[in-house]
Formats: C-alpha cells, sequence, structure tokens
C-alpha cells in the first residue's frame, strides 16, 4: 500500500505544478509524510540556530514551535535547556508575563545544571516586580491560574535561591505585598524572615519599620486591640532608637505621635465609659492618666473638661 501511495504521488507531482508540492516528502524512516519546513533539523544545534533565527527575526510563533520540537526530540541535549531558556524570552517579548515564569521556572527544574540559572531568576524577579507594580493579571481576558502572581513568583524567587543577591529584596517586597492586602500578620511573618535570614542586609532596617507598620496597622482603632497599638508605638520607639538617622525614622515618629493618640482616645472613652455608669472615681483616674501621660493631645483638654465637669455635679 505504502508503495502506491508513493508510485500516485510521484505520479500526480509530474503532472501537477511542481511549485504546488514541493512542501511534501515521503520518509521512510517515520513512514510519513512531512512537510521540510516543519521538521525537525538532523542536529540539536542546527535546530537550535534555526529556531534563534526565528526569534531574532520577531517570528515569535514560529520560534516557540522550533524550540518546542528540540525539546520534544533532543530532550537529553545541552541545547534543550537552551531552548526552553528561549521560549520564556519568546513569551516575554510578547508581554506574556505569567507564560514566560512558567518557562523560564522550568529551566530551573529540568535544567539545574544551565548556565542561565542566575538570569533566569533575574528574569523572574523583574516579571514579579511588574505584577507587583500593577501588571494585569489576565491574558487575553482570561484570569491567570493565581490570584496574585507576584506572590508566587516572588516565593519562587526566594527558594531558587535563598541567599543569593535577590532573595532578601524579594522576601521585604513580598512582605510588602501581603501588607498591601490587609494580611498584616502574614506580611509581619515576612519581615521577621529577612531579620532573620538577611541580618546584616540592606532590608533588614526597612524590615523592622515595616513590623512596626504591622503592627500599627493591625490596632485599627481606639477600642481594637490597645495591646497592639503599644507594641506597634515600642516597636517604633525601638527603631527610631537604633537608627536616629535614618530617614525612615522621621516617618516612625510621626507613627508614635499617631499611636499616642491612639492610647489617650483609648483612655479618654474609658472615662467617658464610666461617666455614663456613674462611676466618678474610675472616671476621674482615666481623665487624669490622660491629663498627665499625653498632655500635648487633644485628649488631655477633653478629660480636663470632663473632670470640671465632675466637679461642677458635685456641688
Amino acid at each position: 500500500m505504502k508503495r502506491l501511495i508513493a508510485v500516485f504521488f510521484i505520479i500526480f507531482s509530474l503532472w501537477a505544478p511542481s511549485q504546488a508540492f514541493s512542501f511534501w516528502v515521503w520518509t521512510p524512516k517515520t513512514g510519513k509524510w512531512v512537510n521540510p519546513k516543519y521538521a525537525v533539523r538532523p542536529t540539536p544545534q542546527e535546530q537550535l540556530e534555526y529556531a534563534q533565527t526565528l526569534y531574532n527575526d520577531k517570528k515569535y510563533k514560529d520560534a516557540k514551535r522550533e524550540f518546542q520540537q528540540l525539546i520534544r526530540y533532543y530532550p537529553r541535549a545541552a541545547e534543550a535547556a537552551e531552548a526552553q531558556y528561549f521560549l520564556g524570552l519568546c513569551e516575554e517579548a510578547q508581554d506574556n508575563l505569567f507564560e514566560a515564569y512558567l518557562n523560564f521556572q522550568k529551566v530551573i527544574d529540568k535544567y539545574p545544571f544551565s548556565k542561565r540559572i542566575q538570569e533566569v531568576i533575574e528574569k523572574e524577579y523583574k516579571i514579579a516586580e511588574s505584577f507587583m507594580a500593577g501588571k494585569t493579571r489576565q491574558v487575553m481576558g482570561i484570569n491567570l491560574p493565581v490570584e496574585n502572581p507576584a506572590i508566587e513568583i516572588f516565593r519562587k524567587v526566594i527558594e531558587n535561591s535563598t541567599y543569593g543577591p535577590l532573595a532578601a529584596s524579594a522576601q521585604y517586597k513580598l512582605g510588602l505585598i501581603l501588607k498591601s492586602l490587609g494580611m498584616y500578620l502574614e506580611a509581619e511573618e515576612e519581615f521577621q524572615k529577612v531579620i532573620a535570614n538577611y541580618p546584616k542586609g540592606e532590608w533588614t532596617d526597612a524590615a523592622k519599620f515595616q513590623i512596626a507598620s504591622c503592627r500599627a496597622s493591625i490596632s485599627k482603632g481606639p477600642d481594637y486591640d490597645q495591646e497592639a497599638t503599644s507594641e506597634a508605638k515600642a516597636k517604633f520607639e525601638d527603631f527610631v532608637k537604633e537608627h536616629p538617622d535614618v530617614a525612615l525614622s522621621r516617618e516612625a515618629e510621626n507613627n508614635i505621635q499617631k499611636l499616642r493618640e491612639k492610647e489617650a482616645e483609648s483612655a479618654f472613652s474609658a472615662g467617658v465609659f464610666y461617666e455614663k455608669q456613674k462611676r466618678y472615681d474610675s472616671a476621674k483616674i482615666y481623665y487624669n492618666h490622660v491629663i498627665d501621660e499625653y498632655s500635648q493631645s487633644i485628649w488631655a483638654a477633653r478629660s480636663l473638661e470632663r473632670l470640671q465637669s465632675l466637679e461642677r455635679k458635685k456641688k
């Protein structure tokens, strides 16, 4: 049967214009008709060079097909790792950043001895920064498989290079993302890792500041969590003592003042509560505490007014 098909094709090709059928040839090895345009090259090096030529010409769809061909037909060749890296580059060039990340990560997972490992980590870090900065989380209108790609990718950067040059900053930025999502306890945990794993790194001081900031965010209001307010204030105060000349110290001092205002408001509110319960002696204790400890606060003036009002009631 195969011989009959071959004979038929030869006769038909002689009859038809030669151009129309120059794309297909019979390969006895595979027993199939193949188009040389899509056939894999004889060696992985030739296949790689051909695919790279397409990439350089910005024919990314064709280039991806040829890089995939190389990986499929020459999986054990050294060029396979390079092909996987270039698949990531193709997706990156087309602004498919999450797909680019997935392909770059395969270089690390499948070819850990690739010469491109550090470049891959740098690529992943930059992609995570793009998502952190607000890069769309959709591809062609379809939601990406993860809610926040930057979280996953920063975690991978840390995992791929725990003590590498980008790990500390990836750890810190992971904390920032979680903090921006209102996940303060989780963010604080990541900032603690910056201090524990990279104690002499450039992000350590900033991480201490962010831990205090997370504590402050947890104490949402005067009646919410005064323990968190006190902890946050203490952490900011420690930060200022340790780094009096750091630019963040000025912001820390502002936060300390805000937290003191919260504490004063909370004490004043407690006084009002006891006053309404007609437990005037307890109310006076709180009002006096505000006046003594937070004399510069607006709540000190209000406490004084409440004390004067209580004195008038006695008369």
